[in-house]
């Protein structure tokens, strides 16, 4: 088992169930309904990611730690940048931060182009072990 993405997994998840209840209980009345819908989008992919994070943890040698370790951070930036900046656009109001959207907006798609990423490194690294 690799204990660095273990760790990275257990921190993220510790924060996706944490923000999840914020926004269910902390924004929803106090945002829109778009914004409140991309806190929710933020939270469930933080939380996907966060499980995949545990799970590449739990690959132990099929992969290669160089795999592992590539794949670890893309879905970290992925979740800092696609997660992070729909939590950030979903609270811009609240945070008096409404003149972020042109810098975040662009921000959100390369963290999902991460995702991706991190996806097809898996994949192309799960033929190449062995």
């Amino acid at each position: 088992m690799n204990e660095r993405t273990l760790a990275w997994a257990s921190g993220i998840l510790l924060l996706a169930v944490a923000l999840g209840a914020f926004g269910a209980h902390g924004i929803q009345d106090r945002v829109d309904a778009q914004a409140y819908h991309n806190w929710s989008t933020a939270a469930q992919y933080q939380f996907y990611h966060g499980l995949a994070l545990l799970g590449l943890a739990a690959l132990g040698g099929r992969l290669t730690s160089r795999v592992v370790s590539f794949v670890r951070i893309l879905f970290l930036l992925g979740i800092l940048c696609f997660c992070g900046s729909l939590y950030l656009l979903a609270a811009r109001d609240l945070l008096g931060l409404q003149g972020i959207v042109r810098i975040l907006g662009p921000i959100t798609p390369l963290g999902g182009l991460m995702f991706i990423a991190g996806w097809a490194v898996i994949l192309v690294g799960s033929f190449r072990k062995g």
